[in-house]
């Protein structure tokens, strides 16, 4: 936290607020020497302050708040994903589960940001669309983050960046990192799962298209039905999330059909062709592939 939150926000004993409450005679306290202390843990008056559309169209603000929405829950998830990480490192499958639940939810969340732009037909967008220029979906760092970490890995898409020197470090440094899947991959070999060295040592900047390997490991841990059997919840917390991210891929796409058809995307890509070739890079893809073996 910033110099002024810690300043602001003052941390209550249950005794004091206990203490409050009889002194207030169980009505809230209204009155306060400083910030209001919710307005200074939350920041809810800078967040307020953060929607500038550039059009008069009243829609436009439901278009700019929803994807601020997203962005944030693309955070989150990046958030909880890498804490997640951390835990399978060390071998630590069931303090890995919670975060990767609480990801799941919030990509749960960001599925039901889309409700918020159903009412939006190709007129209703087209009304401030222009003043958008090449603005578009496409080039959220934080969306590129989160793939990252999912394992969908394409060095190319980091290229709009190159001019935002610290978001182009951040992205470089996430393609240089192992994705969870490449966690999840060591873990197994960890616990003796046979798991190909190349598999291990490979460079992490490239994708991860699948082995025949994993997906014995994986037929094997879900033949294993006892209590104790931590990575078949790991596989269960992981298929969630793969799944989640899935429809939201799938609600994107409905999304551009709804309020732009087949035209040029924004950013200048095919829009809904693209969208759709894209969907095809699978997340988590020895998870799927071995449910036919099982």
């Amino acid at each position: 936290m910033t110099v002024e939150q810690t300043t602001a926000v003052r941390p209550v004993t249950p005794q004091e607020r206990a203490a409050r409450a009889a002194r207030n005679g169980g009505e809230p306290t209204l009155e306060f020497a400083d910030r209001v202390p919710y307005d200074a843990y939350v920041r809810a008056s800078t967040l307020h302050r953060l929607q500038e559309p550039l059009s008069d169209d009243p829609g436009e603000m439901s278009f700019l708040m929803v994807s601020q929405i997203m962005e944030l829950y693309f955070g989150l998830t990046c958030h909880e994903l890498r804490h997640a990480k951390c835990e399978l490192r060390e071998d630590r499958i069931w303090e890995a589960l919670p975060p990767l639940r609480r990801a799941a939810l919030h990509l749960e969340g960001l599925n039901a940001a889309w409700h918020g732009l159903r009412w939006m037909s190709p007129a209703d967008f087209n009304r401030f669309r222009d003043r958008l220029g090449e603005g578009s979906g496409f080039q959220s760092a934080m969306y590129r983050q989160l793939e990252f970490l999912l394992g969908l890995r394409d060095r190319a898409l980091i290229r709009p960046f190159r001019r935002q020197t610290e978001v182009y470090d951040e992205l470089t440094a996430a393609l240089a990192t192992p994705s969870l899947w490449d966690e999840v991959v060591a873990l197994l070999a960890r616990k003796g799962f046979d798991v190909p060295a190349e598999l291990l040592s490979r460079d992490v900047n490239a994708e991860h298209e699948g082995h025949p390997a994993i997906e014995a490991a994986w037929v094997r841990i879900y033949g294993d039905n006892g209590p104790d059997n931590h990575l078949r919840l790991l596989g269960d917390a992981l298929t969630e999330i793969a799944e989640e991210f899935g429809d939201w891929r799938w609600n994107h796409v409905k999304a551009v059909q709804r309020t732009m058809g087949a035209k040029v995307g924004s950013g200048g890509s095919a829009g809904l062709a693209w969208l759709q070739r894209s969907m095809a890079r699978v997340v988590f893809p020895e998870l799927w592939s071995a449910r036919t073996a099982m």
